[in-house]
């Protein structure tokens, strides 16, 4: 015989059922949730910078700083080597400023001697302009240590006399956080060194 206890028991069983369905369905989406969250920001962590042609940064896809490090070193070390050395009356402050951000104390130090010695009020006096013609460098690897050689040629225009110089630079490269628009390619010059500075004629530059 059917007794309403045993209704209530059917009914207990059902809804036990039911819960139990309603929590693996919850524990599914929830886990398919995070699964597809955790995806969606991986991909945006691939895909948050862009490397242009010319070597500049794009903030749109990131691919892996191993794969692209020769790449974004080479521009930044063009960058900082026109920003310190490509300067005229009118910019030279502006883009020793942006140069510093590229680099450590040691760059510092490099500018803080050219302004000693006067290289900076000579700029102004006469009107002088410092023009970068090309950007020469060369990265190599050691245990994880990155030194560089860069040789930059350049022109001082004093009005009707254009001299050329010859520059070789040293120093290493390390990785710190990229800063828009400060220091894009997220690297730091560090132990910074001008090792030699030659007067080139014109013939000599042209071989």
């Amino acid at each position: 015989m059917k007794t309403p206890y045993q209704n209530i028991y059917n009914l207990l069983k059902l809804n036990r059922l039911i819960v139990l369905a309603v929590v693996v369905c919850a524990f599914t989406a929830s886990t398919f949730s995070v699964w597809i969250a955790f995806t969606t920001h991986k991909n945006a962590l691939n895909h948050a910078f862009a490397i242009n042609t010319d070597g500049s940064v794009i903030p749109l896809k990131l691919v892996t700083q191993k794969e692209n490090f020769m790449v974004e070193a080479l521009a930044h070390l063009e960058l900082f080597h026109t920003y310190f050395y490509n300067i005229d009356a009118s910019n030279y402050e502006r883009h020793l400023q942006k140069a510093l951000w590229l680099g450590d104390s040691s760059v510092d130090n490099v500018y803080r001697q050219k302004k000693a010695d006067g290289v900076y009020n000579r700029l102004l006096q006469y009107s002088l302009v410092q023009k970068v013609k090309s950007i020469d460098s060369r990265i190599t690897e050691s245990n994880g240590n990155h030194r560089f050689t860069t040789t930059t040629i350049f022109e001082i225009n004093r009005g009707s006399i254009t001299d050329s110089y010859e520059l070789v630079s040293t120093g290493s490269l390390i990785l710190v956080d990229r800063n828009f628009p400060n220091n894009p390619h997220g690297l730091l010059i560090t132990d910074y060194f001008e090792n030699t500075l030659k007067k080139i004629s014109n013939e000599n530059r042209k071989k």
